[in-house]
């Protein structure tokens, strides 16, 4: 199969720098998801959006209301078009069809949030020399989604001049809140990769940080879920009434300390992580809140499901030693899966056949870099007789994945987009 590329190099490069300077964080990628569908729907294509695409009773840590409102403000300021604002309806990310008329075949996952980092302002990081650091503070494209984002849109560019062609229906889900693995769940019980027979994501970096390299497939990544506990016991004065008090931050050092302590299991990898504990409110007053940010992982989802079940025990019975009402609430989560070989050899064929994939620096397998939303996808799919691949784009990185000096090698852009359209044209064909 010929593919000869019509968005150039230097547009892929312009449209990853609009989105850089624009970095936002999960779910309120509202400028994003403006500029994606302006140039999708300009593109001739059946674009979907808010409710859609997202189901309310599965949407897990969305900022609240307002945080949510001051960043749509933020967006409107930054020029993104009050229609689309509108449609949205509050919900970030986005679906695109390119030939709604047709059976869906094949989709596309594309992630656009950016991570709660503050972006270097050093000469040496690229983005601020070359003038398109992130406009957002706190707010900074440090794990290359910017680069998803645009080969997703130089992807749907070049199918879109291709749809006469098509036999089956491509989607293409432009996904927000990839870090901390809240956005998949709702838009895949929305039903967005029903019917879907093959699904296709990938991540510039991750263990492909070299130049040239091509991975076809991804194993190893962790389920996981993200939690918050709070605890709320009973102020008193620490001098004159310490026994009239229930101590929150005593039963939260408690629980951090027992979490730590569950026993590993014997069939895969685990993690637990207290990532931020606070509480209390003056040296004299017995504390009477307590919050803490947590997480567990597993190496399947059952192993995954151990570790909070567990911690859920923990909890419980920590609050009640020390008089404690407690919540937990999920601000995220995700399942684990793995790429299918027959998935992956589409990769490999489609890559070999790209001058910038060197073929001594093609491989089948690698690892995951801890846990990906793909898989709630990628699982999905799975389960209804389908199968898919998580590939891993080659590029060197000036910096690791989440450090505020991240970047990568935007000539890894137009590799990218071809890799994604040869790849669903090859799929198309063989659905046929």
């Amino acid at each position: 199969m010929d593919f000869a590329a019509t968005v150039s190099q230097e547009e892929l490069a312009a449209f990853r720098r609009d989105v850089h300077r624009h970095a936002e964080s999960g779910l309120s990628e509202f400028w994003t998801t403006a500029f994606l569908a302006e140039k999708l729907s300009g593109a001739g294509y059946a674009v979907l959006l808010g409710d859609a695409i997202s189901d309310a009773a599965s949407r897990m840590g969305t900022p609240d209301a307002a945080v949510q409102r001051a960043r749509l403000e933020t967006a409107r300021q930054q020029g993104a078009s009050p229609a689309w604002l509108e449609r949205m309806g509050g919900i970030t990310g986005l679906v695109a069809d390119v030939r709604p008329d047709l059976p869906t075949l094949t989709a596309l996952r594309f992630d656009i949030d950016a991570v709660d980092v503050e972006e270097s302002p050093e000469d040496a990081h690229f983005p601020a020399r070359e003038g398109f650091a992130s406009l957002n503070a706190g707010e900074c494209h440090a794990c290359a989604h910017d680069g998803h984002a645009a080969i997703g849109l130089g992807v749907a560019l070049e199918l879109a001049r291709r749809r006469d062609r098509l036999r089956h229906n491509i989607r293409l889900i432009f996904q927000p809140g990839e870090e901390g693995v809240r956005g998949a769940l709702p838009m895949v019980r929305a039903g967005v990769v029903d019917g879907v027979k093959y699904f296709l994501a990938a991540h510039i970096g991750v263990n492909a940080t070299r130049d040239h390299e091509l991975v076809c497939g991804t194993t190893g990544f962790l389920a996981t879920t993200k939690f918050d506990v709070e605890l709320t016991g009973r102020a008193s004065h620490s001098g004159s009434e310490p026994h009239a008090g229930n101590n929150s931050l005593l039963a939260a050092a408690s629980i951090l300390l027992n979490l730590h302590a569950i026993p590993r299991h014997g069939l895969g990898d685990t993690r637990i992580t207290v990532g931020r504990l606070s509480g209390g409110s003056g040296r004299n007053v017995i504390p009477s809140s307590a919050y803490m940010v947590c997480e567990t992982r597993g190496a399947t989802t059952e192993i995954n499901d151990y570790m909070f079940e567990k911690a859920k025990t923990i909890i419980e019975h920590g609050a009640a030693m020390y008089d404690q009402q407690y919540r937990i609430t999920i601000m995220g989560g995700t399942g684990c899966a793995a790429s299918d070989p027959q998935a992956m050899r589409v990769i490999r064929e489609a890559g070999e056949k790209i001058p910038y994939f060197h073929k001594e620096l093609i491989r089948d397998m690698g690892r995951g870099y801890g846990s990906d939303d793909a898989c709630a996808f990628l699982e999905a799919v799975q389960k209804q007789g389908g199968c898919g691949t998580y590939a891993q784009l080659g590029s060197a990185l000036a910096a690791g994945h989440h450090n505020q000096r991240f970047d990568f090698n935007e000539a890894v852009l137009a590799p990218g987009v071809e890799l994604f359209c040869r790849a669903a044209l090859a799929l198309d064909e063989i659905g046929a």
